[in-house]
């Protein structure tokens, strides 16, 4: 993902329900367990580890029983020591205490829990990177260190593909006609990081590529998914076994579901966003620009998908008077700079969700040269008596302003080539009076008209008419 292209808004749930998400998780859960276990008879090793003879102890507090019971209780000590719960009181002695931060999951804000949650779900993460025990007691020569050349084992390229995994997870989750609350099949995901956007039909390596991928990502996700990251349903242990059965195979064709599927749960979502925040990308949530002015909610929604910025403007209208609010906008929609036919077209859009009390704003705008037309519109559009007729330069006014909004918003669209199209079949001398038009962006509409129709003779009717334009405006 790019550092400089922002990520689609995300919504996000309110952080006194993702709080309690979180003290609901299993793996935090299991580790304020055993932080209130833990007592004067604790004992810790160097690295701040159960000692195996107190792990059945932690496993039988925790309720666990089985083969991983002590794995799994080992796993929620060290993520009680990584996020405070536990403190090391005397490391010679391996003795511990309920830690500072123990207090918070019950008394603290919800700031407080999700900040906990936050460190369990780094530590759960750099678990998820590494190679499984196996493979380390295997890499491990006669002096006990591990040979890192042996696993094949990249550490930082592991961390970077877990990290793109979950990034394209978190883009596919947000985006408008993404994911959203389904779940994403595991293949689809792996094909993701592995499959260049521009193969046609993958090749057998790459798609054996992808096989493996897929199934590092299943041992990974059955990780994630204690520490509340994840829903997730892991692969068909079935379909690791030979077969040669061809109905069988045909099955596994049909039924995606059986290569494992993965979806982010709110809380994931909300750990993601942090985790990508912090590493400097931009990430907005839907509601970051309620408390700002007018003129932020306007730039900050110009690359919002449609429905995310509705969601956000209306939260924004939430919080206003209604006729404070319409002021508001039309003041942050004047101006004649790049962005500023974008703002008035979002204005427009914002103005749309107001009711009948913002008519006195509209009305004391109906002389202005900028948003004299806008304001006709609207309250044609809501029904209002006495509206003024606007003038033909206004009109034309209009018109490069709303066609420069467009190619702002959406670049050569289809449905711009069609307003094109028709503005030139309506108004036979429209080129002969738009390049007169006083507006910043006439030049640059006038080009763009001439690019986008496709009749040759209108074509360049209007790139003359350009030509005059720019030469007016001195350019």
């Amino acid at each position: 993902m790019s550092e400089s292209s922002p990520l689609p808004p995300v919504r996000l749930t309110s952080e006194a329900e993702l709080a309690r998400d979180a003290l609901a998780t299993p793996l935090l859960s299991r580790a304020a367990r055993l932080a209130r276990w833990a007592g004067p008879d604790t004992r810790v090793g160097a690295g701040g580890e159960l000692v195996e003879e107190q792990l059945p102890g932690a496993a039988d507090a925790l309720g666990l029983t089985g083969d991983d019971a002590a794995a799994t209780a080992s796993e929620a000590w060290r993520v009680a020591v990584d996020t405070g719960l536990v403190e090391i009181v005397d490391e010679e002695e391996g003795t511990v205490a309920a830690g500072a931060d123990l207090a918070l999951l019950t008394s603290g804000a919800p700031q407080d829990v999700l900040g906990v949650w936050l460190t369990a779900l780094e530590t759960v993460l750099a678990d998820a990177s590494v190679p499984d025990l196996d493979d380390l007691v295997d890499a491990m020569d006669g002096g006990g260190e591990i040979d890192f050349s042996s696993l094949d084992w990249d550490p930082e390229a592991e961390a970077e593909f877990l990290d793109g995994v979950l990034g394209n997870l978190y883009l596919l989750t947000v985006s408008e006609g993404g994911a959203g609350e389904s779940p994403v099949p595991l293949p689809a995901l792996a094909a993701s990081m592995i499959v260049p956007d521009d193969m046609g039909e993958p090749t057998n390596d790459v798609l054996e590529q992808v096989s493996d991928a897929m199934m590092r990502l299943d041992d990974q996700f059955r990780l994630l998914e204690p520490v509340g990251l994840v829903d997730f349903q892991p692969v068909d242990e079935t379909l690791m076994a030979d077969t040669d059965e061809e109905s069988s195979a045909a099955a596994d064709e049909a039924d995606v579901s059986r290569y494992g599927m993965v979806r982010l749960t709110p809380l994931g979502l909300y750990g993601l966003r942090a985790r990508l925040l912090e590493s400097g990308l931009t990430a907005p949530a839907v509601g970051d620009l309620a408390d700002k002015g007018a003129d932020a909610l306007l730039d900050g929604t110009a690359a919002f998908p449609p429905t995310a910025a509705r969601a956000e403007t209306e939260q924004w209208l939430a919080r206003r008077e209604p006729l404070a609010a319409a002021r508001e906008l039309l003041a942050a929609a004047r101006g004649g700079d790049a962005g500023a036919p974008l703002r008035r077209l979002h204005c427009q859009q914002a103005l749309s969700l107001v009711g009948l009390a913002a008519e006195p704003a509209l009305r004391e705008v109906l002389d202005d040269a900028e948003l004299g037309g806008l304001a006709r519109v609207w309250l044609s559009e809501h029904g209002a008596a006495d509206v003024p007729p606007p003038s033909e330069a206004m009109i034309f006014w209009l018109t490069i302003d709303t066609i420069a909004a467009q190619l702002a918003a959406e670049g050569n669209s289809a449905e711009l080539q069609g307003l094109v199209e028709g503005l030139a079949q309506q108004h036979g001398g429209f080129f002969a009076a738009a390049w007169r038009v006083d507006h910043p962006a006439t030049p640059d509409v006038l080009e763009a008209m001439g690019r986008l129709h496709p009749d040759k003779k209108v074509a360049k009717e209007a790139r003359k008419a350009a030509f005059k334009a720019r030469s007016q405006q001195g350019g």
